[in-house]
């Protein structure tokens, strides 16, 4: 170190000194340094002392520490003292202490393996780092992934992440999280076809590329990058994976405790499979390839399941059963090809023991012979120039030979492998960016380093070169931006040693050399290397005991090399006769394929694969030697070419590093090796960066902060206004050396140790005024002392001098009285004594006796408590079994009650048919009576004119009348009482025939009459008196029972509507949730068809890739086809002429278009899936449906049967009394004939009356029949409709069928089958006990109280109100019915006026046609008329009658057409024949005639007939024609500008266009029309929607349209639910033809989509403003005080684009609102798109509250609250209050909240956990956790305090994730609104080129 810094070396000042087990101790100087010292004297850390000797010669002094305010920082180059053992001591702080395990070093990311999951790599991380600067959050790869991403997007250039580090570092999980982070920030996270590629790749990788080492149990073997591919949007469309270096070597030789690769392994652990037996594999043991390292397994492992998985990861990526079976053939022929036996034939030769087992498999899995193959392995062939010789080979080459043969067949696999793997990560979407993932092994040194680590160390120097240059221009860059002196920074430039690799004459170049010579070796190769390098370079050394190796100083350290092994590894020499006999397989396509690539390296003229090369006789030299030349390049040259493209790559990229550092070699978690830490810092490059940082400026600060944390150093009179002034006039006198800073624009640089400095001085300062303060108090508080001692010491001097001479004056006096004293002071003695022996008993008796007090009290409280716990656990078992029994007692009761009440049940059906029934039925017969008494009446006043024709007979029975008129009077009314019984009807009915009898036989019989009159009057009173009393006793039980139902009915009330409130809140919750998982699967659903349009394209554009030298121009016609197309037709057909003409295209590339076909297959399965689950709801649905409509018949079976035994009652009452009625009409007549002479008697009208009251009472009993019986048939009608439409009809809404049943009555029966099936348990209700109630109300004297428990006596009454509603409902049913016919009737009528009308209309314009096209018009409008009966019977449901009619009417057609050619040909044969005889006839008269032309002479007779037609009012409906329907979608919906349309145009024009479009469609019945309308208008909406979904403006407009457009289809769609908001003329309006149901469900769907597309594009908007507005930006002036010291950030990697605030925020939200407004959109989807809005600020500001240390401040809460006091206000002053907002709010509230209330006591922390109910316990903590103190009034939250609020919060349920989902959107509803504009009254303006529309 430098002496630059030696006056800090101060007493008491910290140094870092060497250490051979700690690698770094820290210690501590015990006095000052002086120049002229040898020796520092330094403390360690333990209290040992310390001779620390300098070097005599450099004088270099131990590194100093950083300050403690810097330890612990997240990057390391803001440390003051940057060096070795400061970078150590930082990231052991922060990985042992602080569990993290990223950490900064300038531009690198050094990431330590904790050997332990983490949840730091979730998807709410991934989302708080997305868009985030690189130093607001703590490091992290997703940090390095999002400045890489963002770098892409901003720069418009290519990234590069490079992660390095040795083997079990964490380089594949670093790089595997980078992926995953790109995959979700780029929008292809749900798709996640990339990463889930890439990720299905990794286990395929690992298998063939990665095995076991002493370091680590999956290490990789080969070095790759991947190139993730992104489109102009920047979303992952591809990617591509190039592999570096495979060590080939380990096939065939593994070192102790170490592996083969994986997949042998997997292989063998997989041979008992039934698949693989044919491979005849055993144990890994078996085999020599994988039993060298005598340790097969690993710990933790199954290679069975791993076999599992990397078949399932080849399944993923395309390769099918057969390829793999083809893989494994050839890994298990490697391996028996390792167990083939070779022997020694003699000295110069070997031989393969004929029949050998392993080489026989060999030969049968490859499909090779035999006898090749072993001849070959045993021999070699020697071309020269005139002769080729077959020599065999020693034991020792056929070994190597065999070897060798299997690493090449290995290595041809992994790259067979590895393209495929391509092939699936590839894509034909055109490249616009791509960032690559390094993922490289990293600086390696072992006891033995061969050919492999020199490869792997050249390209780490390759590495480092670059990564130094990188450093160096940003450094540079750095201090030219700040416009600071650029001196040149000296930094280690590892050229030279590069140049010792690969220059000319270098050390590859030496060994391609020595590997062409024929008698080359590794020896003389070393030779050639010692006489070549040793003199002449400094980095390359020899070896002093070994000739056979040499030495390379690296930039991380020197490295010794092996030579042996290193020609044969960089020549990787295969025997040519060995691939020849390979590639001769006629049984192995895969073999030949893997050696295909061979096979175009030897055909340089490059012929065209899958054609025939011409083989010529004579051999073509030039072409043999290029061949040649080019099949034996060399691995060195080929690596080296490999890392040359791959360092071009990474120069034309701006990279990102991440150095994997693996903390320990015993893979402990959270375990830091000091020693290992070191090694992999130095080979890394991580130091270098250290070292050029500390070569420049390492300490920058801004002047703000500068002047803020060194305040105390300036004097009052050197504070400026300005405070750059003030900084440079204070650091010219704190720091002499001007070159210790430099003064930037915006930043001053310090040099190493400088920051350090300052920080001494300041702490000098403020402990020199510390030491005034102390001197000055401490010199008060002495003097106050001294002053207090000084008069304390006079006082005492005077008491004791007087003291004195009081003694002395009684010393005469003592002495005298000293015989008293001594006997006084005797007994004192013994007195004390004794009394201290008593106090000492008494002592120990008390505590022997508190003793045994407190054992018998702690034995009373263990009984005492034992007791409480018996109690309590006896109490437990006594209730648990007293819960038990009463269950089995209630369920007992229960179903003794259900029997009971079936068999009650019955009785009561067989009562119903008795006497006794009609007995309680005839009850209610008095008010019928009572009618009979006023219809009586009635009839008096008609019977007025007959008793004038019976004056003569009145005459001669006058006082014979009067008697009787009063004796019947009286009669009447006791008949009245009398007929309440049912018993005496038949008996009255016979006493008036006896009456009437004797009235008609004589006179003599009144007095007979009178007695009977007199006998029935007393019965008569005496029954009345008998009813009378038994109706006031019914009345007084009818009080009583009244009034406990009415108590009970109000109780019931009460808890039915708290249940039901209940209920109603679950309901809701349930709802909402499947509205939200419907919308969620709508989305899943409408994302996989535009994944399916994507493929659909891809096939599309692959298939119309042109043939080379051909381009294809595409016509106008094409483009606006492919464009403008969108109905079902057009589209076939394009396709289908696509199709043509890309037959004739060329070759089709078919890797590519299977791998496509497979993922649409993936694609279709998995929406199959999707569609399987839709399915399987809707079954439970439908299921859970038909159990309600089971129940729904039962209850109507009932209702049923209690009617048909109803009408069978009525029926048999109509049959008596028409029976009666006979009888009196007969009696009557002979009455009539009998007193024909006294017409006037009274006893005649008497009857006459009471006939004429029977007979209307018939008649009311037949319409009441009547209307039963219409009733039931109705109801059967109603049944049978609905099991047909559920039959042929799919299920529709849920709503609509609430809303069917509701008109159709069916709820009141539903009612009965929900209580059965309610889930709550407020609902369940015992059976009711029938027969017991019946018997209970059969006594004598009932017990009410009894009689009415559990409520049965309201059922009954409910049940008698729901009966009544039935009857009601069933009325209106058929009032409803009536109605719809009548309606369905004036339709007819309608649509016949208007035939009518049509017919006229036509038949004016065939009159004003000429006679040609009268005919040809006849026959249009016979087709239409043909077309349009073809479309009704199209409804008609016989197949067979519709097909005889298509038959016939096509039979008519072709008549039609053969009369229509006829009367054509026939027109122009009499034309010509009329133009010949006018010819002849002009010639004839000479010219005298003028000559005519026979078209004027045909039509001259008939002159046009003008009908004049009436001007009928326009019915709101628009006409075009079917060829406009492109141009109508096209102006309309693809080419209108939202703006125009919104300010000059009325709300919601193109859907009331549209809709208007529709209804004549309708109106023609053309279904077809209908059907193309709604398709082309859905397709051309998701078409604007994806070319403009980014405008907001455009998605709002396209939303309000579509909702308007889905209300007027319900408007006009004919159901009584939408049309009761209509007028008369909207309700003529509405459609006739089609039901349009399913397009209503197509239209929701497609508003949904069209609702989160502007969610997503309203939350890119916010979402920049959000943070910066809510929380950055300071609304209030001077709250949030001073920034806390000591945070630096980094220099933010995106430029400032100007602040938002909150009122940036709300214009915005002010902006989203009126723009809805103008749009016309629901109010009601207007609250739900604020409260979204709300709910994603809220969430948003809450996320980055939680993960920013320096937000969660007092101060900053207060900002919180007034920023939310401000929303609240926007939705006042836009009257949204109510929408829900406000509460999206509430966890933010309450997180501002916490910030500000006390948190101290245990009060404190109840009313934290009471206040803060929206927050998770999770977020509580944290916030506590974050609280920094910004002033001095606050105080950082207690440890103890946290546990306190952790430990109330414990019992909590509740998620446990920290952040809020910022991603999810609540469930929309589009509640009906309908339009009171009318349809007729729109105007079609001009702007919209519209004028092809007629009104109609």
């Amino acid at each position: 170190m430098n002496q630059e810094l030696d006056f800090m070396f101060l007493k008491y000042a910290r140094v870092w000194i060497p250490d051979p087990e700690e690698v770094w101790k820290s210690a501590e100087l015990l006095k000052d340094y002086k120049a002229a010292d040898s020796v520092l004297h330094l403390q360690l850390e333990d209290g040992k002392d310390l001779e620390y000797k300098l070097d005599p010669k450099t004088k270099n002094l131990p590194h100093l520490r950083n300050p403690d305010i810097l330890v612990g920082e997240n990057d390391l180059t803001a440390l003051s003292y940057l060096h070795e053992p400061a970078v150590l001591h930082n990231l052991k702080v922060r990985f042992i202490d602080s569990k993290l395990i990223y950490t900064y070093c300038g531009i690198v990311l050094v990431a330590i393996n904790p050997y332990e999951t983490l949840p730091i790599y979730g998807a709410d991380i991934i989302n708080a780092y997305s868009g985030q600067n690189m130093g607001d959050m703590d490091p992290h790869i997703f940090a390095v992934a999002e400045e890489a991403y963002k770098q892409m997007a901003r720069d418009e250039r290519n990234q590069s992440i490079i992660v390095s580090g040795e083997s079990g570092a964490g380089k594949t999980v670093s790089a595997k999280y980078a992926m995953r982070y790109f995959a979700t920030v780029s929008g292809s996270a749900s798709e996640a076809n990339v990463e889930e590629k890439v990720l299905a790749s990794n286990p395929i990788m690992e298998a063939i590329g990665n095995a076991k080492t002493t370091r680590n149990d999956n290490s990789s073997r080969f070095g790759k990058y991947i190139e993730i591919g992104f489109d102009k949007r920047y979303h992952i469309i591809g990617a591509n994976m190039r592999t570096y270096l495979l060590e080939k070597s380990r096939v065939v030789f593994q070192a102790d405790d170490e592996r083969n690769y994986h997949i042998f392994y997997q292989l063998c652990a997989a041979s008992r499979f039934p698949e693989l037996k044919a491979l005849k594999l055993g144990s890994a043991n078996d085999f020599h390839y994988t039993k060298q390292g005598r340790n097969p397994a690993i710990d933790g492992v199954d290679d069975a399941k791993e076999m599992s998985t990397t078949r399932q990861a080849f399944t993923l990526l395309g390769i099918n059963e057969s390829y793999q079976m083809g893989l494994f053939q050839v890994l298990a022929a490697i391996l028996h090809l390792g167990n083939v036996e070779v022997k020694d034939r003699d000295a110069d030769s070997s031989i393969i023991p004929p029949n050998n087992g392993h080489l026989l498999t060999f030969c049968e899995l490859m499909g090779v012979t035999y006898q090749d193959m072993s001849h070959w392995l045993c021999h070699k062939k020697l071309k020269t120039t005139s002769e080729t010789y077959i020599k065999p080979v020693p034991k020792l080459q056929a070994i190597n030979a065999r070897d060798a043969l299997a690493k090449h067949i290995y290595a041809k696999l992994f790259n067979w492998i590895v393209d495929h793997v391509n092939k699936a990560l590839h894509t034909t979407v055109k490249q616009h960016s791509f960032i690559g993932v390094l993922d490289i092994y990293g600086f390696e040194t072992f006891e033995i380093n061969s050919f492999e680590q020199f490869c792997i160390n050249y390209a780490n120097e390759k590495l480092q070169q670059q990564f130094n240059m990188h450093v160096f221009k940003l450094e540079q860059e750095e201090y030219m931006k700040e416009q600071i002196p650029w001196t040149l920074i000296d930094f280690y430039d590892n050229q030279p040693c590069i140049n010792l690799i690969e220059a000319k004459m270098g050390v590859l170049d030496l060994l391609d050399e020595e590997c062409k010579m024929p008698k080359g070796s590794d020896d003389s190769w070393a030779q050639k290397l010692y006489n070549t390098h040793l003199k002449t370079c400094a980095l390359f050394e020899k070896p002093r005991m070994s000739n056979k190796a040499f030495i390379i100083q690296h930039f991380a350290d020197k490295v010794e090399y092996q030579c042996e092994g290193f020609l044969e590894k960089n020549k990787d020499t295969v025997n040519e006769e060995q691939i020849r006999v390979l590639k001769a397989s006629k049984k192995f396509d895969l073999l030949v394929e893997l050696f295909q690539d061979e096979e175009k390296a030897t055909s340089p003229t490059g012929a065209p694969t899958g054609k025939r090369t011409v083989l010529s006789v004579k051999p073509d030299k030039s072409r043999q030697g290029q061949a040649s030349k080019e099949h034996k390049k060399t691995v060195g040259l080929q690596f080296r070419n490999s890392l040359q493209l791959l360092m071009e790559t990474l120069n034309a990229t701006t990279p990102h590093y991440v150095r994997c550092i693996k903390p320990n070699d015993y893979k402990h978690a959270f375990t830091f090796d000091p020693k290992r830490a070191v090694q992999q810092l130095r080979a890394c490059g991580v130091l270098e960066t250290i070292r050029i940082s500390a070569a420049g400026f390492p300490s920058r600060w801004t002047y703000q902060e500068f002047f803020s944390r060194y305040r105390v150093l300036m004097k009052q009179k050197d504070v400026l206004p300005d405070k750059k002034l003030t900084c440079k006039n204070v650091l010219e006198k704190l720091v002499q050396d001007p070159d210790k800073y430099q003064f930037g624009k915006t930043k001053i640089f310090f040099r190493a140790g400088q920051v350090a400095y300052l920080e001494k001085l300041r702490a000098d300062k403020l402990r020199a005024a510390c030491i005034r303060i102390q001197k000055t108090i401490r010199c008060w508080l002495a003097r106050k002392k001294y002053l207090r001692m000084k008069g304390a010491a006079v006082t005492v001097q005077r008491y004791v001098r007087g003291h004195q001479a009081r003694c002395l004056a009684k010393f005469l006096r003592r002495t005298r009285a000293a015989v008293v004293v001594q006997k006084f002071q005797r007994m004192h003695v013994q007195r004390s004594r004794y009394r201290r022996m008593q106090a000492a008993a008494l002592a120990v008796q008390c505590i022997l006796r508190a003793y045994m007090a407190r054992q018998r009290y702690k034995a009373l409280v263990r009984e005492h408590r034992a007791v409480i716990i018996q109690k309590t656990v006896r109490g437990w078992l006594a209730r648990q079994w007293y819960k038990r029994t009463l269950a089995a007692v209630v369920r007992l009761q229960c179903c003794v009650r259900r029997m009971r009440a079936r068999r009650e049940l019955k009785k009561l059906k067989i009562e119903a048919r008795s006497v006794e029934h009609f007995k309680k039925l005839n009850i209610g017969m008095e008010n019928k009576i009572m009618q009979l008494q006023r219809r009586v009446d009635e009839q008096n006043k008609e019977n007025r004119l007959i008793s004038e024709r019976l004056m003569g007979l009145e005459s001669s029975h006058a006082a014979e009348g009067e008697r009787l008129r009063a004796e019947l009077s009286r009669l009447r009314s006791a008949e009245d009482d009398a007929k309440s019984n049912a018993n005496r009807v038949t008996t009255l009915l016979e006493e008036l025939a006896r009456l009437r009898k004797e009235l008609e036989t004589t006179r003599s019989e009144k007095k007979v009459i009178e007695d009977w009159a007199e006998t029935y009057r007393d019965e008569m009173e005496q029954m009345v008196a008998e009813l009378k009393e038994q109706n006031g006793l019914l009345k007084s039980e009818k009080d009583d029972l009244n009034r406990l139902i009415q108590e009970q009915n109000l109780q019931m009330t009460e808890k039915m509507c708290k249940a039901i409130q209940e209920e109603t809140q679950q309901l809701e919750t349930d709802l909402n949730e499947e509205r939200s998982r419907y919308q969620n699967l709508l989305t899943e659903h409408l994302r996989l068809e535009e994944r399916y349009d994507d493929l659909k394209e891809e096939i599309t554009l692959s298939m119309a890739v042109p043939k080379p030298g051909h381009r294809r121009t595409d016509s106008t016609h094409s483009s606006n086809e492919s464009e403008y197309t969108y109905n079902s037709e057009l589209a076939e057909s394009e396709e289908g002429s696509r199709g043509g003409e890309d037959v004739t295209r060329g070759n089709l590339d078919m890797s590519l278009f299977l791998k496509l076909q497979k993922r649409v297959t993936e694609l279709e399965q998995e929406k199959q899936s999707l569609q399987n689950e839709l399915d399987r709801r809707e079954e439970q649905f439908q299921r859970a449906r038909a159990r309600d409509d089971e129940q729904h018949k039962k209850a109507r079976s009932a209702e049923l049967e209690y009617e048909s035994l109803k009408r069978q009652e009525l029926e048999s009452e109509n049959k008596k009394l028409k029976h009666d009625l006979g009888e009196m009409r007969q009696s009557l007549s002979g009455s009539a004939g009998a007193t024909s002479a006294a017409p006037g008697s009274p006893a005649y009208k008497v009857l006459l009356d009471q006939l004429n009251a029977s007979c209307e009472e018939l008649e009311v009993r037949k319409e009441e029949v009547l209307i039963l019986r219409s009733q039931l048939v109705s109801q059967k009608e109603a049944m049978q409709h609905k099991d047909e439409k559920q039959t042929m009809t799919e299920p529709v809404l849920y709503v609509e069928d609430v809303q069917k049943m509701r008109d159709a009555g069916e709820i009141t029966q539903a009612y009965i089958s929900l209580k059965d099936t309610n889930r709550s348990p407020q609902f369940l209700r015992r059976p009711l006990e029938v027969n017991e109630l019946v018997n209970r109300l059969r006594s004598p004297n009932p017990d009410y109280h009894r009689l009415n428990e559990d409520g049965e006596l309201w059922l009954v009454y409910e049940g008698l109100k729901e009966t009544n509603r039935l009857l009601e409902t069933q009325l209106q049913a058929q009032r409803r019915s009536h109605e719809n016919e009548v309606e369905v009737l004036r339709g007819e009528l309608q649509s016949i006026k208007e035939e009518n009308n049509r017919q006229q209309q036509l038949l004016a314009q065939n009159l004003q046609l000429p006679p040609e096209a009268r005919i040809e018009a006849s026959l249009q409008h016979e087709i239409t008329r043909l077309t349009n009966e073809n479309l009704e019977m199209l409804n008609t449901d016989d197949p067979k009658k519709y097909r005889e009619y298509r038959l016939n009417v096509l039979r008519r057609m072709i008549d039609l057409m053969e009369q229509l050619e006829k009367q054509d040909r026939t027109v122009r044969k009499l034309k010509k024949q009329l133009k010949v005889f006018a010819k002849k006839i002009g010639e004839l008269e000479g010219g005298q005639v003028e000559n005519v032309s026979p078209g004027q002479t045909v039509d001259e007779p008939i002159r046009p007939v003008n009908i004049p037609r009436r001007e009928k009012d326009f019915q709101g409906m628009l006409e075009y024609k079917k060829e406009d329907e492109l141009k109508l979608v096209k102006n309309l919906i693809l080419e209108l500008k939202p703006r125009g349309v919104a300010v000059n145009l009325i709300p919601g024009l193109p859907a009331y266009i549209l809709f208007m479009c529709l209804r004549h469609a309708d109106y023609v019945n053309d279904d077809q029309k209908v059907r193309t309308l709604l398709t082309s208008t859905i397709n051309s909406i998701k078409k604007v929607l994806k070319k403009r979904g980014d405008d907001f403006e455009t998605v709002s407009f396209w939303l309000s349209n579509t909702c308007r457009f889905l209300h007027c289809l319900k408007q006009y769609s004919g159901d009584e639910q939408f049309m009761k908001f209509n007028t008369t003329k909207q309700n003529d309006h509405c459609l006739s033809n089609f039901d349009l149901a399913e397009y209503r469900q197509v239209l929701s769907d497609l508003a949904i989509q069209i609702y989160q597309q502007l969610i997503k594009c309203m939350e890119n908007i916010l979402q920049p403003m959000i943070v910066s507005g809510m929380l950055e930006h300071e609304t209030i002036q001077g709250v949030s005080g001073v920034k806390p010291t000591g945070l630096r950030k980094r220099t933010s990697s995106i430029a400032d684009e100007g602040t938002y605030t909150l009122d940036s925020i709300l214009r915005q939200l002010n902006s989203f609102h009126s723009i809805m407004c103008q749009h016309g959109t629901d109010p009601e989807l207007i609250k739900q798109v604020v409260k979204q809005q709300f709910y994603i600020i809220g969430a948003v500001t809450l996320n980055n509250l939680l993960l920013r240390k320096d937000m969660c401040s007092w101060s900053k809460g207060m900002q919180i609250r007034y920023n939310v006091s401000q929303l609240e206000e926007w939705l006042r002053d836009k009257n949204l209050m109510n929408c829900g907002a406000k509460e999206t709010l509430e966890p933010l509230i309450q997180a501002a909240q916490l910030l500000q209330v006390k948190k101290k006591t245990d009060e404190d922390a109840e009313a934290i956990c009471s206040m803060c109910n929206a927050l998770s316990t999770a977020q509580i903590v944290k916030v506590l956790n974050l609280y920094t103190p910004v002033n001095e009034f606050e105080e950082r939250v207690a440890v103890t305090f946290i546990r306190t609020i952790q430990s109330r919060l414990r019992d909590r349920m509740e998620s446990p994730q920290l952040l809020m989902d910022t991603k999810m959107i609540y469930p929309v509803t589009f509640p009906f609104n309908p339009s009171s504009l009318a349809l007729e009254t729109i105007q079609i303006p001009g702007s919209l080129n519209l004028t092809f529309l007629t009104r109609v």
